[in-house]
C-alpha cells in the first residue's frame, strides 16, 4: 500500500494542528497549510516531530489565486495529494439586522468558497489514481441554526450540501466525500465566548464535557483510511450528544 499525503487547511492551530498530527501518527505524509504556516516556527517543530518530512505552505483560503499558487507549490514537492481536509475557517458574526456585507462575505469566501476552490485542485491527481478521501469540517450549527452567526451557519450547511453533490459526483473514481461536524471544542475560536454562554452550551452537551480538538482529529483519520472506503456523503457528528 503506498504512503499516502495528507492536506490539511487551517495547519497552524486547533483542529487543524491535531489533525494534521493524527494523520501523521497514522503513516501519511503531511503538507500543512494555514496563511502564515510558514513563518510559525513552533507549529512547524511541533508537526515536524510527528511527520518529519511535512511540507509547510502558506495559503490564504479568501483568494483563488494563492489557492492555486499553493497547491501548485506543494505538488512541485509531493508526488500527489490523496487527502484533503477542509477544516480552515474564521467567524465574523453579528445580528442579521446589522451584519456588513463584508462579514457576510467574507465567511461565505473562506469557509465554503475556498473549501470548494481547494477541492478542485486535488481532483485531477485522485481521478487519475482512482482513489480520494476529502473530508470537510462543517458545524453542528449548519446542522442546528445558532443566532447572530447567520454568515457562518449558511456557510458550514453550504459544506455539508456540497459534500453531498460531491459524494455522488465522484464516487465512480473511488474517491469519497465526507465530513465531519464538531460540537463545542475547545480552540482558539471558542476560547473568549463569555462564560455564560460556555455554560448554556454545556448544559446541552449529554457527555457533560466540551470536546477537545483530538476528539475531531480522530474522527478525521477514521474517514481518511481504507477501513472508510464504503463510506461517503456522510456527516459524522462528534460533539457529545449535543445534537442528534
Amino acid at each position: 500500500m503506498p504512503t499516502r499525503t495528507a492536506l490539511i487547511t487551517g495547519a497552524s492551530r486547533g483542529i487543524g494542528k491535531a489533525t494534521a498530527l493524527r494523520l501523521a501518527r497514522a503513516g501519511m505524509n503531511i503538507v500543512a497549510t494555514s496563511r502564515e504556516i510558514e513563518s510559525n516556527e513552533a507549529v512547524r517543530e511541533e508537526i515536524s516531530r510527528a511527520a518529519p518530512r511535512a511540507l509547510f505552505v502558506n495559503m490564504d483560503l479568501a483568494s483563488p489565486d494563492s489557492i492555486r499558487a499553493a497547491f501548485a507549490r506543494a505538488l512541485e514537492q509531493v508526488e500527489r495529494i490523496d487527502v484533503l481536509v477542509n477544516n480552515a475557517g474564521i467567524t465574523r458574526d453579528g445580528l442579521a439586522l446589522r451584519m456588513k456585507p463584508e462579514q457576510w462575505q467574507s465567511v461565505l469566501e473562506v469557509n465554503l468558497s475556498g473549501a470548494f476552490y481547494a477541492i478542485q485542485q486535488v481532483l485531477p491527481g485522485m481521478v487519475r489514481e482512482r482513489w480520494g478521501r476529502i473530508i470537510n469540517i462543517t458545524s453542528v450549527v449548519g446542522q442546528m441554526g445558532n443566532a447572530a452567526q447567520a454568515n457562518y451557519v449558511s456557510a458550514k450547511a453550504g459544506l455539508i450540501g456540497l459534500t453531498k453533490a460531491l459524494a455522488r459526483e465522484l464516487a465512480r473514481w473511488n474517491i469519497t466525500v465526507n465530513a465531519v461536524a464538531p460540537g463545542f471544542i475547545e480552540t482558539d475560536m471558542t476560547a473568549g465566548l463569555p462564560q455564560q454562554i460556555k455554560d448554556r452550551m454545556l448544559a446541552a452537551i449529554a457527555l457533560e464535557r466540551f470536546g477537545k480538538p483530538e476528539d475531531v482529529a480522530g474522527a478525521v483519520a477514521f474517514l481518511a483510511s481504507e477501513e472508510a472506503g464504503y463510506i461517503t456523503g456522510h456527516v459524522l457528528n462528534v460533539n457529545g450528544g449535543m445534537y442528534m
